[in-house]
Formats: C-alpha cells, structure tokens, sequence
C-alpha cells in the first residue's frame, strides 16, 4: 500500500488510528492525516490514495458527501467508515455508494489492522491482474504496429478490451534509438520495447512536449503527426519511424515527420564496388572520401535513410568477404555496424565505420608484414652462409629498412643480427659435433670469413671455444656409447 488518507475531525482519534496504522504488518509507504472531508476532497483530488479512513459527522464536508463526490474523480481509493452506534443508517448508505468496511467507535487496534491487512491483500491482486492485462496489452500494442494486415475486427477487440489502460484522446508516436526500459516512466505514457531495434513511446498529445523536452531532450528522435484512433496507429508508428530515419541522416536530434516525395538515390553499384576494392590498397584515403561523400548526401537528402542503411550493410558485408582471415575477435563489432539505426545518426556511424576500416587495415598491414617477414626467415635460411646483412634481407622483401627492423623484433622477439648469429653458431654446432672440418672451414661454412671473428662470437653465445665444444662433444658421445 502506498498511502493512507485518515479524515477524523477529532485529533487524538485521527493521530491514535494513524499510530495504530504505522506500527501494523501492513507496509504503508505514506499516512496522510485530514480534519475534514474539504481538506480531504482536495487532497484526494490531486493525490493518488489507496485507502481512505474516514468518519461521518464532520464539519465543512461530512463522510457521506465525501465519499459521494469522491465517485467522480478519477481514482477512487478503498474507503474504510468509523461510525458510532447511532449513525449506523449512514453507514448503509456509504456502503451503497462504494465503502469497502466499517468500523463502530470506539475502536479497536485489532479490527483496523485485519481490515487494513485485507484491503492491502486486495489492492496488491488487482494490481498484479491490472499489470497482466497491461503486459498483454502492450504485446497487442506492438502487433498492431508490425502487422500491416491487421483487420478492423481486431483493431475494434483490442480497443474494447484496452481502452481503459490505453490512449484515451490524441496521441502521436516517438520513435528513437535509446534503448529504454520500464523503468524508464512517465505518467500516461506508453513504452513498447525493441520494437525492430527502436524504442517506441505512444504518447498523450498533451505529454508531447514534456517528454520530448525532459526526457528524450539528449537522443535523436522522430515524432508523428497527432491522431486519435486506435487502428492509427500504424499509420504514426510509420511516420514516427520515418522521421527517426530524417533525425538520423540529418544529425537532428528531434525530427517531426513530414511527408515527402520520393527520391531517386544518387549512389552507385560501381561506388561501393570501387569502395571496397580501395580498402587495403594505398588509395585509402580516396575511399574514405568517397564515403564521405555518401555521407554529405545522406545529410543534404539526396540519398535517403534507408539507402545509407543499404550501402553501409553492403560495404560492411563486402570488407567481411574479403578479409575475413583477419576479422579475428571483431563479431561484435560487426554486429552493431550491420545495425545502422542504432546509431544516434549517420555522422556517427560514418565515425564508427571508418574506425572499424582502420582497424582492419591495421590487421592487413600486419599480416602482410608478417607475409614479408616469413619470407624473410625462409631467405635467411637458405643464404646465412652468405655475407648477409640487414639491408640485403630487406631489399629482398621489397620492405622499407627501418619498418623491417622494427617488425622482425615485434614478430620474431630478438633483433636480425641475434637472429643471424643464432641460426649460424647452431649451424656451427652441428658441424662441430657430426664433422671433421676444421674451424676456419667451418667459419667460413656459416658465413664468417674471419675464424677470429667467428671463435669470439661462438664462445660468447656457448661459453666455449669451437675446440673445447668439439671435444666436449666427443667425450659425450664416449660416455654415451662406452
């Protein structure tokens, strides 16, 4: 229960029910208290009650011309009557005109508490059944909006059986990206969610402006015209959804629909073939301008909202195809850049695509440079008993020096010349351990034409000479095979 209104003319009776009320099971969010059923009258009128304890004989405005003019508000709340013995005919009456229970001074604690506890049990079941019947309606709401061949028959069912939930009087349609959910609320306004990717809100057309200016004042969004019937709705879901599209390819951030003649849309298949075939070459910035220029016509009109849509989906699916080998952990990301109206507009899709192209070629570039780098181990491989050096390995993969050096070490994890030194001196150790040849044969063998040079570098990456290793190794052999 949210709030209690008491109305009791004499105080320690008011404060005494109100103190029995705030100490009972029942959880009362709010106890409003009352001398008389004026005041009474005047907060019911502008304050939501849920139960409402009043008694009859009061000054002003008495119980029964309360509960009388109460009736026509537009809620009632669930009336409890104290009465004495004497005025028990008065109490017939009020039942007559909706009071739910009554209670004879003087008053027991226990009596207000069980009536209080029943009522609290009634008010929770109704608002579970009306929660039911709103959650079905919304789902009837939402067909009505994707089922272009709904019949009158159903619209006229549908409208009998919501209307007293839903759209009493003229409403519009707002249609926006902002993914909200019923907590989002606004009083009187309706919220159907994910509705092809949009959040759609059946609004009053008095609560138009407020919602627009306190709520949605931060989103892009497009608004309908006004209508009044329900089998309209449709029509403005439509309309609301077309402007959505305006906002988004204008940047506008509020959008009302206008109807429009249609368009011829100016870009071309050979455009976006032309598009993906520059992603990855060294005329990118020639393909981003193109975009660009796909983007300035969204913008001026020319091109309309759902060919944006079309040509973005179409180079998103056309870079996927072809580099698919380097999409790698990018899912998600595809995945939100093939839903181009969840961005708030087309400047920032524009932003997104374009990161999403750049990272891409970052991926390319990488895997091209690891292509060269491949094929540089495979060189060295075959020529480290030549007088090989960094810049005959570059200039061999048609790579830039320094690009080269930098990618060797990120790729292979140490720099060329320990590459080098490596492949030669295990090569050395193989020579020395299988062969006879002497140690200048053997420098000269792995491409050092100096044995000096060489005996200096093998001891330094082994801790011996090529001497001491070749006869260390031939003690080994010894002692493995006795």
């Amino acid at each position: 229960m949210q709030k209690l209104l008491i109305v009791e003319d004499e105080k320690m009776i008011r404060q005494g029910i109100a103190a029995i009320a705030e100490r009972s099971p029942v959880d009362i969010e709010e106890i409003i208290q009352c001398k008389n059923g004026e005041e009474a009258l005047e907060i019911l009128t502008n304050t939501k009650i849920d139960v409402m304890i009043t008694d009859i004989r009061m000054p002003k405005k008495d119980g029964i011309t309360l509960v009388k003019e109460m009736n026509d508000l537009s809620h009632v709340p669930k009336v409890i009557v104290i009465s004495g013995y004497d005025d028990f005919s008065y109490v017939v009456e009020l039942l007559r005109h909706g009071a739910r229970e009554y209670l004879l001074k003087p008053i027991e604690r226990e009596k207000i508490v069980s009536v209080l506890q029943k009522l609290d049990e009634e008010i929770k079941a109704e608002s579970q059944r009306q929660n039911d019947v709103v959650k079905v309606g919304l789902q009837q709401l939402k067909y009505m909006l994707m089922n272009e061949n709904i019949s009158e028959a159903e619209i006229i069912t549908i409208e009998k059986q919501y209307t007293e939930y839903f759209l009493k009087g003229d409403y519009c349609i707002i249609c926006t990206n902002y993914k909200a959910s019923q907590s989002f609320f606004m009083e009187g306004v309706i919220l159907l969610e994910d509705v092809c990717g949009q959040s759609v809100f059946i609004v009053p057309t008095s609560l138009k402006e407020p919602l627009l200016c306190q709520k949605l004042k931060d989103y892009y969004v497009g608004v309908s015209r006004g209508y009044t019937y329900l089998g309209q709705l449709r029509e403005a879901y439509k309309e609301a959804l077309q402007a959505r599209k305006n906002a988004f390819a204008m940047g506008n951030s509020i959008t009302e629909y206008e109807r429009q003649e249609e368009e011829q849309d100016a870009v071309s298949e050979e455009m976006i073939r032309q598009f993906i075939q520059l992603v990855g070459t060294d005329k990118i910035a020639e393909a981003l301008k193109m975009l660009g220029k796909i983007l300035y016509q969204t913008r001026q009109g020319i091109t309309s909202p759902d060919c944006f849509k079309d040509i973005m989906n179409r180079i998103v699916e056309g870079i996927c195809e072809n580099y698919k080998n380097l999409l790698g952990d990018m899912e998600e990301e595809i995945s939100l850049l093939k839903k181009v109206y969840d961005y708030d507009n087309a400047g920032a899709y524009y932003e997104a695509l374009t990161m999403w192209v750049e990272k891409i070629l970052i991926e390319f570039d990488n895997y091209k440079n690891k292509q060269k780098i491949n094929k540089a181990l495979a060189f060295i491989q075959e020529n480290y008993n030549r007088d090989l050096n960094m810049a005959v390995v570059s200039n061999h993969i048609s790579m830039n020096y320094s690009l080269f050096s930098y990618c060797f070490k990120e790729f292979i994890g140490m720099n060329f010349i320990n590459y080098l030194k490596n492949i030669r001196i295990n090569e050395a150790k193989r020579l020395l351990e299988e062969t006879d040849e002497k140690i200048l044969d053997i420098s000269s063998m792995i491409g050092y034409e100096n044995e000096k040079h060489f005996t200096k570098l093998f001891r330094s990456v082994t801790g011996v000479t090529p001497s001491e290793y070749r006869k260390n190794a031939q003690v080994g052999k010894r002692n493995t095979h006795p």
